[in-house]
């Protein structure tokens, strides 16, 4: 009998095995390829378009010169992780500022550092980790550019906190005359404004100047719960609690009930890793095998919740902020993108509609049989007052991350149930987010965004002749005014 249960256990572990080594095979082999130049593309590869140049940015004199010598479309490029066509028009001048990346100026004492826009989030963090200081509003991943997160005022984990805006003291705008101007919330204050959160539709940012704040070390605790329990423990245990840094809720599918509310608490024990930052050019292979595998199977999202997570929450981790802040987003990259890719979407709720918002988030997604591998459930004070505001009042923000196909077909389904879903959040007085694929309609786009007349007025005056665009604009900017032409 106990010959046979060993059996029994070996066949299990070998076939077991077979299907880790299966999933993990192709990664240690993955090899790297450059799209063709004239072909602009996101990290989804679902949106290739073929521009008629592309110019590396290196000195504000040669994007000047650059940009009024030429005529027709200027698309505006930077790590190309928005997921609808925003960096990119077909025909245009495409300007990769990639490779404008220097940092300015530093004040260690005012915690206060200007960088051309180019510079990745992990470069600048190179830089302060030093001088023990830290970003103090970024999104979760550090590979985008800072002028990129400028752009679609991203948002991270952060308590406390909000908008990335709240933290840019200012921005030098190029303009599309050739004028450059600064732009701060009392000096070119409208223009501010508009450029951050503008997705490139008024002007390229050049430069950004932000408030930094302390690193610090960090302990992970988590808690598990129901989804109704979540608003008040947030309340009760994190909305007012200074030495939380990093928070979110892992919310479960595909019954979205269960959650496990993750934060990150100013500790001064000894961090768990060596590193202050996570270094760069790691070859990942478990973590996109397992999101692949997640992906494949139901049964696999129910080992992720019951068995996966618990055992990785379990560990105890204290990191430094800035290694929190510092992941490269090559862990999630699939080995291909050929027949499915991954993406995200983002809605923003009223904090009083948090539990509401979330039941019909479930029965949508559960309708549609979309494939979703996790529901990121994060907080954000207000907006101090981009035009194109998602979070005009304190709101929580669900982020959908979901693996769909590539085909014609797939998308359909796609832009289906994610059109459901902006619908039930415009019901609750929310919003959703612009940087990701363009299912949303013109109308849900004036009514989730009711000051958009507004920027679309500003760009008139700082764009004229509607130079700036995208395939976003394109299609949500009525009434284009198409003089531009093509180069």
């Amino acid at each position: 009998m106990l010959r046979k249960l060993g059996y029994v256990v070996l066949t299990t572990v070998i076939l077991f095995g077979v299907v880790v080594l299966g999933y993990l095979a192709p990664y240690f082999s993955r090899i790297e390829t450059e799209p063709a130049q004239l072909v602009v593309n996101d990290v989804t590869q679902l949106n290739p378009v073929v521009v008629a140049r592309v110019f590396n940015a290196e000195t504000e004199s040669g994007l000047i010169q650059q940009l009024v010598s030429s005529q027709g479309n200027v698309s505006i490029g930077g790590g190309r992780f928005s997921q609808g066509g925003q960096t990119a028009a077909a025909n245009s001048l495409h300007i990769d500022m990639r490779s404008y990346n220097k940092v300015l100026s530093f004040d260690q004492q005012s915690k206060q550092i200007t960088v051309q826009a180019g510079i990745r989030w992990r470069d600048l963090q190179a830089y302060i980790d030093s001088y023990n200081l830290s970003v103090k509003i970024m999104q979760s991943y550090a590979d985008f550019t800072v002028g990129g997160s400028l752009s679609v005022n991203a948002h991270g984990r952060y308590v406390g906190e909000g908008p990335i805006i709240n933290s840019v003291l200012a921005i030098r705008v190029l303009l599309a005359n050739g004028d450059v101007l600064t732009a701060t919330p009392e000096q070119n204050s409208e223009l501010y404004y508009a450029a951050i959160g503008g997705y490139g539709g008024v002007g390229i940012i050049l430069e950004a100047t932000l408030q930094l704040t302390d690193n610090s070390r960090v302990q992970r605790v988590t808690t598990e719960m129901r989804l109704t329990d979540y608003r008040q423990y947030f309340n009760q245990q994190v909305r007012n609690n200074p030495q939380i840094v990093f928070h979110n809720a892992v919310l479960y599918p595909p019954s979205y009930q269960d959650l496990t509310a993750v934060s990150w608490v100013t500790t001064t024990m000894m961090p768990t890793v060596e590193s202050r930052l996570h270094k760069p050019g790691t070859a990942y292979w478990w973590q996109p095998a397992l999101t692949d595998f997640v992906a494949d199977f139901a049964f696999a999202k129910w080992i992720r919740q019951h068995w996966l997570d618990p055992i990785l929450y379990s560990r105890n981790a204290v990191h430094w902020r800035n290694y929190e802040a510092s992941y490269d987003v090559m862990e999630l990259e699939p080995y291909s993108r050929e027949k499915h890719t991954y993406g995200l979407r983002e809605y923003f709720v009223p904090v009083t509609a948090v539990t509401d918002f979330a039941t019909d988030l479930a029965n949508i997604l559960q309708r549609s049989d979309a494939n979703i591998l996790n529901v990121s459930i994060r907080h954000a004070l207000p907006d101090a007052g981009s035009i194109l505001a998602w979070a005009p009042e304190e709101v929580f923000a669900f982020v959908v991350y979901y693996r769909q196909g590539t085909d014609k077909l797939a998308q359909q389904h796609t832009d289906l149930w994610s059109q459901q879903l902006i619908d039930a959040v415009l019901q609750h007085g929310g919003s959703y987010y612009l940087p990701y694929q363009l299912s949303a309609t013109p109308e849900q786009f004036a009514k989730a965004y009711p000051r958009a007349p507004e920027f679309f007025r500003l760009k008139q005056r700082y764009d004229p002749l509607n130079r700036f665009s995208s395939q976003f604009w394109q299609k949500y900017q009525p009434n284009q005014n198409n003089s531009a032409g093509t180069l």
